[in-house]
């Protein structure tokens, strides 16, 4: 099974949730609340992000962290390779970095590497603007924006 691990899909979620009002600053217990997350978990997420060029991090009283580019420019592909670094279906993948004892004499070689093309151009179509119409299409009756206490999305397995 091909699976992005716990890390990506938070940060993911986390994404998501700050497109949605892109031009509010969020702190980690900003994002704690509106997510679900934990304050410790949504901090971690929050410092690797801010290191790719999507995502800007403010020190101060009034800090934290903003996107940096609109949604629609953002891929799912960014984030992705944000957290985990480089998708690679197989160790002879040229993004991979990995080296494969038997490369050379492989006859799947040029199949796994058209694979994961396809696979990496999927993620790149995905915005993140389309992961949150998606996920507000989902949530319709769970949430209310603009209430004025913000209820957190329902994570599952998430406590």
């Amino acid at each position: 099974m091909i699976k992005l691990s716990k890390m990506t899909d938070y940060g993911v979620v986390i994404m998501s949730e700050m497109a949605r009002l892109p031009e509010r600053t969020m702190t980690a217990p900003d994002v704690s609340l509106y997510t679900g997350l934990p304050v410790p978990t949504a901090a971690k997420i929050l410092r690797v992000l801010a290191k790719s060029p999507f995502l800007t991090s403010q020190r101060g009283a009034h800090g934290g962290y903003q996107l940096s580019r609109k949604p629609a420019d953002i891929s799912i592909a960014e984030i992705i390779r944000a957290i985990e670094g480089p998708v690679a279906v197989t160790s002879c993948v040229d993004e991979s970095g990995d080296d494969c004892a038997v490369e050379e004499r492989c006859p799947m070689r040029g199949g796994w590497e058209k694979i994961n093309r396809a696979l990496n151009a999927a993620l790149e179509e995905v915005t993140l603007a389309d992961m949150c119409l998606d996920t507000e299409k989902l949530n319709s009756g769970q949430r209310t924006p603009n209430a004025g206490v913000p209820s957190p999305l329902s994570l599952s397995g998430v406590k």
